[in-house]
Parts: structure tokens; C-alpha cells; sequence
């Protein structure tokens, strides 16, 4: 297994490690619920240097990532990043990323850590242009996501940079623990604000040291993939190989924001013909109605105990005390509302379809 420059720290720290993605990566801490609990309430910091980054760079750099991404990466200036997929040739998503405008002609794309060479291998294929390079630099880099109401508070005094004013989906490169050229990003996967910073390996422990130190006053709490995992469920943000995957096409997964038919893609002809034809299922929420959790694979059925869909997500929502999901139905049973049946051990267990996000901040 692979460990991030950070691995030592965790084990340190006593935390639960298991292979994810290749990594050897800290599944909680403190507690799951005491991790999740401290992203929603203050400040946690997650180690997710798993995740991977390429550089792209040269002359045609946005006229492949524009081929190769659903949304409109012409719209970024210098300083913002975009979410988007990388849609493949039959109608589903080869992974989902965030696409950085780092500089004149040169991108930034984060993907996820267990598609780093299946991602790695797609974008080269479709690279044309004899001026564009690309780069991997995901073993290299450290990704720390400080997530939480209270991040920006705690994290001031270790930048010149205003934290407070950085606008959602924007960054900036500053100085950061005594540390040049750190990557600062307002982005996250949590749904409680923060950000996201990148920054060298070798930077790793300092960095790392003094963001625990900040936050002791605002009871920082680092926080593994077991809360990262509710924290996104609880916003209806999908997770690759669960909620989406090579056969899950962006529009079924509610990604029709991210799928821009303005200009050509990957496959966008056969999208844009999916979307006017109608789609057959649709990516929804789950609230179950009877005591029951959902988890991925169980079949969804109507009241007759005719299959209609299927699970992709499911937990018991510490925010809200309510046992959350995710799953495709057809789309006529994809409104609000709607009751549905989850098939629990051959029971048909009751749920109700629900909008994301399940979480507000005024919960």
C-alpha cells in the first residue's frame, strides 16, 4: 500500500488505518461521529493526499480540457476552479474532478485517488495537440482539506491571505505557515466551508504541525474517511464508484449543471439526444420512513415489490439523526415525496424520496 507524507502522523495520532484507493489512509479517529460533529460545529482537517492532480499545460491546453470535460472550462479566469466529469464514449463517466485555471495556459485537474491512472491514461488518449503537456504530479503533492465553520477563523493567523474574502470555488498561491507557493482553495466535499490546501511533500509535517496547532483553540479535530464519507452523504455529493461510475451517465446523476451543451465534448451528441429524449432514471435522495439503513445494492421497489431502482449510498446521518441514502429510480418515481420501499432481508422496508441537500445549515 501507498502512504501519504502524513501517514506517520496518523498512526501517531491512533488512528484506525485501512487500504483505501491503493492508500494505507485513517478511517476515524476520535470517532466518527466526534469527527463529523466538529466539521458541522468548528473546524477538522482531513489528510487526502490519495487524491491526484496533473498539470496541463501549453498553447491548446483549454481546447483539450474543453474535449475532454462535460462543463465549460473557457468561463475560468485565473484564480477559480470549476467542478466537472470527464464523460467517456458510451454515455458514462470515466471520473469526476475540479479543473483550477492556475495561469495563462495552465490547468490544474484533481481527480479521484482510486481513478489517478485509469484518469491518467484517458486524458493522454485524448490528447491531440502536439504543444500540450501534461504532468503527474500526484505523488508530490499533499492535499489537506481544513473543512468547517470556523476554518477560516482558525486559520488566519497562518496567512497573509484574507481567508474570509476567498469567494466558493476560488483560490490564490501565498505563503501559509511560514511556507511559499501553498495552493489555497474555498473548496470542500463537506458542505460546511473551508478549504483546501496543496503544497509539496516535503512541507508536509510543518504544514501539518501548525493547522493543529491554530485550531486548538476552536477544538480541531483531524478526520478520516468514515465522516468524510457521511459529511458528503448528507449533501448529496456523489461519490465515485458508488453514486457514479462508467455506466452512470451525468444527467441521471443530476449533473445536468456541470454538462454544458454550448460547446463540443466527449459523447455530448449522445447526451445532449439523452436529455432531449427523456431520462429513464434519476439519481435521488432517500429519507427512510421505517428503522432501516440504506446500503449500496439494495434493490428499491414500488409498493408491489416491483424492482424500480437501486441503492448507491446510504448511512445513518449524524447531523440528523435519520437514517439518509442515495439511489437511482425510474424517473417516474423520482419526485419528492414519493414513497418507495427499500427490499431490507427480503422485508419491504419504507423510505421516501427526498431533495439534496439532506443537510442545511439551519438544521
Amino acid at each position: 500500500m501507498k502512504e501519504t507524507a502524513l501517514t506517520h502522523k496518523h498512526i501517531e495520532l491512533g488512528a484506525k488505518m485501512v487500504p483505501f484507493a491503493g492508500y494505507n489512509m485513517p478511517l476515524q479517529y476520535s470517532g466518527l461521529l466526534d469527527e463529523h460533529h466538529a466539521v458541522r460545529k468548528s473546524v477538522g482537517v482531513f489528510d487526502v493526499s490519495h487524491m491526484g492532480e496533473f498539470i496541463v499545460k501549453g498553447p491548446h491546453a483549454l481546447d483539450l480540457i474543453q474535449k475532454v470535460t462535460s462543463n465549460d472550462a473557457s468561463k475560468l479566469t485565473p484564480g477559480k476552479a470549476q467542478y466537472s466529469c470527464f464523460p467517456n464514449a458510451s454515455g458514462g463517466i470515466v471520473d469526476d474532478l475540479i479543473v483550477y485555471h492556475l495561469a495563462d495556459q495552465e490547468y490544474m485537474l484533481v481527480v479521484n485517488a482510486s481513478n489517478i491512472e485509469k484518469d491518467w491514461e484517458w486524458i493522454q488518449s485524448q490528447n491531440s495537440w502536439s504543444d500540450v503537456e501534461l504532468k503527474d504530479i500526484s505523488d508530490q503533492t499533499t492535499l489537506l482539506a481544513i473543512q468547517g465553520p470556523k476554518a477560516a477563523e482558525a486559520m488566519q493567523p497562518l496567512t497573509d491571505v484574507p481567508l474570509s474574502e476567498l469567494g466558493f470555488y476560488t483560490f490564490t498561491k501565498g505563503k501559509f505557515a511560514g511556507v511559499d507557493n501553498v495552493l489555497i482553495s474555498a473548496t470542500g466535499y463537506t458542505g460546511s466551508g473551508g478549504f483546501e490546501i496543496y503544497f509539496d511533500n516535503a512541507n508536509a509535517e510543518k504544514i501539518w504541525d501548525a493547522v493543529m496547532q491554530a485550531g486548538l483553540n476552536y477544538g480541531i479535530k483531524p478526520a478520516g474517511l468514515g465522516a468524510r464519507d457521511t459529511l458528503r452523504m448528507e449533501m448529496g455529493y456523489c461519490l465515485y464508484g458508488n453514486d457514479i461510475n462508467d455506466n452512470t451517465s451525468p444527467l441521471e446523476a443530476g449533473l445536468g449543471w456541470i454538462t454544458k451543451f454550448t460547446k463540443d465534448f466527449t459523447n455530448s451528441n449522445a447526451l445532449k439526444a439523452q436529455k432531449e429524449s427523456g431520462l429513464k432514471r434519476r439519481l435521488v435522495g432517500l429519507e427512510m420512513v421505517d428503522r432501516g439503513i440504506p446500503r449500496k445494492d439494495y434493490e428499491i421497489k414500488d409498493a408491489n415489490g416491483t424492482p424500480i431502482g437501486v441503492v448507491t449510498s446510504g448511512t445513518q446521518s449524524p447531523s440528523l439523526n435519520k437514517a439518509i441514502g442515495m439511489g437511482y429510480v425510474a424517473t417516474e418515481f423520482a419526485t419528492e415525496g414519493t414513497e418507495v420501499y427499500l427490499d431490507i432481508r427480503n422485508s419491504l422496508i419504507k423510505a421516501r424520496v427526498a431533495k439534496f441537500p439532506f443537510y442545511k445549515e439551519d438544521n
